[in-house]
């Protein structure tokens, strides 16, 4: 029993929100920069779009050779971290697989 304190993942929990030293904008570095630039959100998720789909396209695999219907993209990962509950799991696994056809999906909370 906890008498009303919060467990040590809960305690950590608090500070994503909360913590003044959080990032609060998207920041992005581009490749073989030595320096962040701040971009708008709409610019990010827009890359991120653009950037997935380009790779499922470039790498989804329909029907292994044996003729079997996979519908799967080997190219992208999904690596979860501990602060993500149970419902934000099903849903990330959900859009993922159901959804791209990406398998490669794991949570920390597993390893």
């Amino acid at each position: 029993i906890s008498r009303g304190t919060l467990c040590p993942k809960g305690a950590a929990t608090y500070q994503l929100a909360v913590n003044p030293l959080r990032t609060t904008h998207v920041m992005y570095r581009a490749p073989y920069s030595d320096h962040w630039e701040r971009k708008p959100l709409d610019w990010a998720m827009e890359q991120i779009a653009q950037r997935i789909k380009r790779t499922r396209d470039e790498n989804f695999t329909e029907k292994l050779p044996n003729g079997k219907t996979v519908n799967a993209c080997y190219a992208i990962e999904s690596l979860g971290g501990a602060t993500l509950d149970n419902e934000e799991n099903y849903l990330i696994k959900k859009l993922l697989c159901g959804g791209l056809g990406i398998i490669s999906i794991e949570n920390q909370a597993r390893i």
